[in-house]
């Protein structure tokens, strides 16, 4: 009976594969068929009392693979992975009301002044904020104006990181990096927290110019800190013009990168993120600037970009060595250098002509703005952005400007497909990005268009966040993250 009891297991387990094989797609044809063959064996299942055949338990996803899935819906530094401006892959809200809640997943009360945007980690979202001593709003001027003048305020500050539970916007943690009266004064469109943190899952960091960069767990436990003496990305030609600190860090295979354009000793440099060792520092012959870099590896090449006036240019992300260099022409640059289709993507406006730069990755050396077909493949001078970073979303490379004109181009040939004026709102400083095929930008007042991906400009909504914003959105699995003047909003399909 032993050998008649494994025969007919077998033969029973060969019709549990066969249905199982079968089931996706031929549900009825299956049901009838295993309904006869269990039909057929019930009474010998009975007189050989056979025991019942384990049921399957789903598969648990491994750890490399539950890994890899947050890895894709993170949001880790300023701009996105890697600067690129976009996360596909989930439904993104086109309409919102922050009255009634449509759309809203939550709102969390952040306090102080900050154009921090967010950055994301699986359930975690950290920002930053500069909440000054006594209470009370600090000065915010918004709009298209012309002031220089910084903001004449000696209060003791305290420079936060906050991380918050994206499920439900709650505050976990919060720290204070630095309390004191910030080095340097800030603009009056600014903030002592404009820099936005980066993260890898496992550390937080946060750069605050003259009061140092600091390196959390994402527990929120402090690891270590370094100075930098006094960093002043002030008017390069009026030394007084005082305008804060902005450049975000970056943090790529275990290191963290730093782009510090000053009035005195500009350099970028690369430390350990574990033990805050320096690993290599470059000087740079470079005025003040607000950029942020950008890290960009291929099979050729490991770089880290960075956008400037008197110095773009790519260095080794190993070594720090120079690649390649180019002088602009626009001067106090804030746009993010951003990659697609084998191109580097730069901008600037301020001081010069309003210039886009294609520049290919695998560049090599000085070179001068002029189209070559080899190092610089394309170039335009009238529709370059002075404060916005681009995107390359799809085959189309996007740039917006202060006044809210949104221009888009065959990012490959440089092809102009058009330009175009939001009308709400006045000035625009935020960031736009991309997702689900659509474009997202808030205007300083508040209003968030959301434009349809494409070669033709077609608005799909207008978005009112209830006070101004100064801060790029962020997304991650299809949540928007808006960072207000009091608080973070976070927007989702409901």
């Amino acid at each position: 009976m032993a050998w008649q009891r494994q025969q007919m297991s077998g033969r029973l387990l060969g019709i549990v594969r066969f249905h199982e094989l079968w089931h996706v797609g031929h549900e009825c044809r299956i049901r009838s068929r295993v309904m006869v063959c269990t039909s057929s064996v019930l009474p010998l299942l009975a007189s050989l009392a056979l025991p019942a055949l384990p049921q399957e338990v789903p598969a648990k996803p491994s750890p490399s693979a539950v890994a890899q899935d947050v890895v894709a819906t993170s949001w880790p530094s300023y701009h996105g992975r890697f600067g690129c401006g976009y996360a596909d892959g989930f439904a993104t809200a086109t309409e919102w009301d922050v009255k009634t809640g449509k759309n809203i997943a939550w709102q969390t009360p952040i306090p102080g002044l900050s154009h921090s945007s967010v950055v994301v980690w699986g359930e975690r979202v950290f920002v930053n904020t500069a909440v000054k001593d006594g209470g009370g709003d600090a000065e915010l001027r918004v709009g298209l104006y012309g002031e220089i003048a910084s903001v004449e305020d000696e209060s003791k500050h305290e420079l936060r990181l906050l991380c918050l539970n994206k499920s439900d916007g709650k505050v976990l943690w919060s720290k204070v990096a630095f309390h004191g009266v910030p080095a340097i004064k800030r603009h009056p469109k600014g903030s002592h927290a404009a820099s936005t943190p980066a993260t890898d899952g496992t550390h937080v960091a946060t750069f605050l110019g003259s009061e140092g960069l600091h390196v959390y767990t994402v527990d929120g436990e402090f690891l270590w800190k370094k100075d930098f003496g006094v960093l002043d990305s002030g008017f390069f030609s009026v030394p007084d013009a005082q305008w804060g600190w902005a450049s975000s860090p970056v943090i790529y295979d275990g290191r963290i990168y730093v782009q510090c354009d000053v009035q005195e000793d500009s350099f970028c440099a690369a430390f350990d993120i574990k033990t805050g060792q320096q690993v290599w520092h470059t000087a740079r012959e470079e005025e003040p600037t607000w950029c942020t870099p950008t890290v960009h590896v291929t099979g050729k090449r490991r770089q880290l970009i960075l956008n400037g006036w008197k110095h773009m240019g790519g260095y080794d992300l190993d070594t720090g060595k120079e690649l390649w260099k180019l002088q602009g022409t626009g001067d106090i640059p804030v746009p993010t250098p951003v990659v697609g289709h084998g191109l580097v993507f730069l901008t600037t406006a301020h001081g010069g002509p309003a210039r886009i730069l294609a520049i290919s990755e695998d560049a090599v050396g000085e070179m001068a703005i002029k189209p070559d077909g080899k190092n610089l493949i394309w170039a335009d001078r009238r529709y370059g952005a002075y404060m916005q970073s681009p995107f390359v979303y799809g085959d189309e490379l996007y740039v917006c400007r202060d006044n809210g004109v949104i221009s888009c181009w065959d990012a490959k040939t440089g092809e102009k497909h058009f330009h175009h004026r939001m009308t709400a709102g006045v000035g625009y400083s935020a960031s736009g990005i991309a997702a689900d095929g659509k474009l997202y930008y808030p205007s300083e007042e508040g209003d968030v268009h959301v434009v349809k991906a494409g070669k033709q400009y077609e608005l799909l909504a207008v978005n009112e966040l209830g006070e101004t914003c100064m801060a790029a959105p962020a997304v991650s699995a299809g949540m928007l993250f808006f960072r207000t003047r009091t608080k973070l909003i976070a927007v989702a399909p409901q």
